[in-house]
């Protein structure tokens, strides 16, 4: 039962080695997309989630299905594909989303379970700066004054984050 269940193991890699250097070739004509997850299981069902910088449209995922699909082979082993676009209510996962992201509301869980509400106003690879309105006590005197809040928040800092949509 261990051979047969190496042999298995061994087979479903060389299926995901083949997809994803298909992916990687795809994704090299295509700079505006990226790679979010590529998933295949032991029954190979190959499950691909892409993202872009101006968001995916269902071409988009027609073209990455057809790349994969049209070099492999079927005779050598069955699968059944499937490529999703990133859902905008799914967490952040990687830099590129927040870039993308500029100009939207964010809310985001700190490691240290603080909830922040902002909006993405700069990013790179390290971090994602927020910008919020938050009352607070006057200095001098009685009652509260209006200020504008701006955080640099690192990556490494973030538990989760998601864009807070609006209606």
């Amino acid at each position: 039962m261990l051979r047969f269940s190496c042999l298995l193991e061994g087979v479903i890699m060389a299926l995901e080695e083949k997809v994803n250097v298909l992916l990687e070739e795809f994704l090299q004509t295509r700079a505006d997309l990226f790679l979010i997850s590529c998933k295949v299981s032991q029954t190979n069902k190959i499950e691909v989630t892409i993202d872009g910088d101006e968001g995916v449209s269902v071409q988009d995922c027609l073209d990455c299905s057809r790349a994969i699909e049209n070099n492999l082979d079927r005779e050598e082993e069955d699968f059944e594909l499937s490529v999703y676009s990133y859902g905008i209510t799914n967490p952040l996962l990687y830099p590129r989303q927040y870039v993308k992201n500029k100009g939207r509301d964010l809310q985001i869980i700190t490691i240290e379970n603080i909830e922040l509400n902002g909006t993405i106003v700069d990013a790179d690879e390290e971090k994602v700066v927020l910008t919020w309105k938050e009352r607070r006590a006057k200095e001098v005197g009685k009652g509260k004054v209006t200020i504008e809040v701006k955080e640099e928040i690192f990556y490494s800092n973030i538990k989760r984050a998601t864009i807070n949509i609006k209606f």
